[in-house]
């Protein structure tokens, strides 16, 4: 288990203004070929684009990324984009998942593009794999191929009452190919009474042995959303986690925002991914090396 020291990270992507509302995080890492590709959710605030692109970089020490690829909401035809997620498929092929809002509503979709190599996503490819429902909402998943079948963990927000759809708690899905999920129940739910009763999202996880650990952004309120803090889950299988502590693991020292975690494995360790609230209250894109 690694709990990020945000004393000891370094910026990887600064957010695209100063200030409240202005974001670069939500990240999604991949290693492969000697290469750390970097998923991530660019911000303004609300009424200045909102979550108005993804971008993949890579980098070769995994600190200084080149942009490769942007796809802007307009081309995905969708009111904001979320937590991308970026997954190297075990024949070689890569897919991008992007969180997508509905216009007009507090749904929200995924959708699935598919390509040969992170450079190429074309949104003109892209189709619904996690389409929600009238009553909820899905977005920011988490995908990982183990044991021969892909797993998925999703947040998911009741959409019943407009003025509730911040609260969120984790569903877990399998499939066969990646591609059409079926629903296996709720993996990690909130906590009555702790930092943690409005809202759980898992972020990152890691099957060790006969043992799930997976890290989660949590809140305690719907003045939080947006400043989640990280904390840590443990389960006997993917579809049953149970969070661990009284306490965030991690949190930023300027408010509360540290979320979204993804863990990469990469020669002698692993390098972490974060968003992370800053001094003014934007948000960066910060890694540091375990």
């Amino acid at each position: 288990m690694f709990a990020p020291k945000p004393e000891r990270s370094v910026v990887a992507i600064p957010p695209p203004g100063d200030g409240p509302g202005y974001w670069a995080g939500a990240p999604s890492a991949v290693s492969r070929d000697g290469w750390i590709y970097l998923a991530y959710r660019l911000r303004r605030p609300i009424g200045s684009g909102r979550g108005y692109a993804v971008e993949i970089a890579r980098s070769a020490d995994g600190e200084r990324f080149e942009r490769i690829l942007t796809i802007t909401k307009d081309e995905m035809k969708t009111e904001s984009l979320e937590r991308p997620t970026l997954v190297a498929t075990p024949d070689g092929s890569w897919r991008l998942y992007l969180s997508c809002a509905t216009y007009g509503t507090k749904h929200w979709r995924v959708e699935m593009i598919e390509a040969a190599d992170p450079a190429e996503f074309d949104p003109a490819d892209a189709r619904v794999v996690l389409p929600g429902d009238l009553k909820t909402g899905v977005k920011d998943p988490v995908i990982l191929h183990h044991g021969g079948v892909w797993h998925l963990w999703a947040s998911c927000h009741p959409l019943e009452d407009p003025d509730e759809a911040d609260q969120m708690v984790t569903d877990y899905a399998t499939s066969a190919d990646g591609i059409a999920w079926t629903w296996q129940g709720t993996a990690l739910d909130r906590r009555p009474g702790q930092w943690d009763s409005r809202g759980v999202r898992v972020s990152a996880v890691t099957f060790s042995g006969e043992t799930v650990i997976a890290y989660y952004d949590g809140r305690a309120s719907a003045e939080e959303n947006y400043e989640e803090r990280t904390g840590v889950a443990i389960g006997p299988d993917p579809s049953t986690l149970t969070a661990t502590g009284t306490a965030p693991v991690a949190q930023s020292e300027h408010g509360a925002g540290l979320r979204y975690l993804s863990v990469v494995p990469v020669p002698g360790g692993h390098r972490l991914y974060y968003e992370l609230t800053r001094a003014d209250g934007g948000h960066e894109l910060r890694t540091e090396l375990r």
